[in-house]
């Protein structure tokens, strides 16, 4: 299982298409959650050359410069971050690795047509031998376009309040426990 980390084209509040920023926090918090879970590998995917050496420059850091010496447990949890210009160019990386066909699984804050539940999703990771690829969006979630050229939609996290906006790296993490974690809630 992979998961891809979405930036191009998101949502604003307004609902217009728009291009979000590459952020620290959410580098180093999904790259521990993804090493921390095992996943095969977590895909930051931007469009813009200048978010690449800014990714870059932040993964060397923790790579060959001296968070490497001083943070082993980062290190390695960047070795598992890789960068697209585009959701394809990632899709075909995996393909080229696996051999597999690449089953995309989109998340949103809301429920779709093509809705799965977490639990279904678990049973065919541990069944189906295919590659799949859970999107994360940033901003205000993925354009409309982009969640229904996806093979599913993880059905939303649900909160107990009428508040429901998460940081994407607390959605990753929830979403991943889901997946990947302990049966305590089974």
């Amino acid at each position: 299982m992979y998961i891809a980390l979405l930036h191009y084209p998101m949502r604003n509040k307004n609902g217009d298409a728009i291009t979000t920023s590459v952020t620290n926090l959410d580098l180093h918090d999904i790259a521990r959650a993804a090493r921390t879970y095992d996943v095969d590998g977590f895909w930051v995917v931007h469009p813009a050359a200048k978010q690449h050496a800014l990714i870059k420059e932040i993964v060397r850091y923790w790579q060959e410069g001296y968070g490497g010496s001083y943070n082993p447990d980062r290190r390695e949890a960047f070795a598992r971050l890789h960068i697209a210009y585009t959701l394809e160019e990632a899709i075909a990386s995996i393909q080229a690795q696996t051999g597999r066909t690449v089953l995309t699984v989109a998340t949103d804050a809301f429920p779709h047509a093509k809705t799965m539940r977490c639990l279904d999703l678990r049973h065919r990771l541990q069944e189906d031998p295919q590659a799949y690829l859970i999107l994360f969006g940033t901003g205000w979630g993925m354009q409309a376009e982009s969640l229904a050229a996806c093979d599913w939609v993880l059905e939303p996290i649900q909160a107990v309040s009428d508040y429901n906006h998460l940081s994407v790296r607390s959605a990753v993490s929830i979403f991943l426990d889901r997946l990947l974690g302990e049966d305590w809630f089974i």
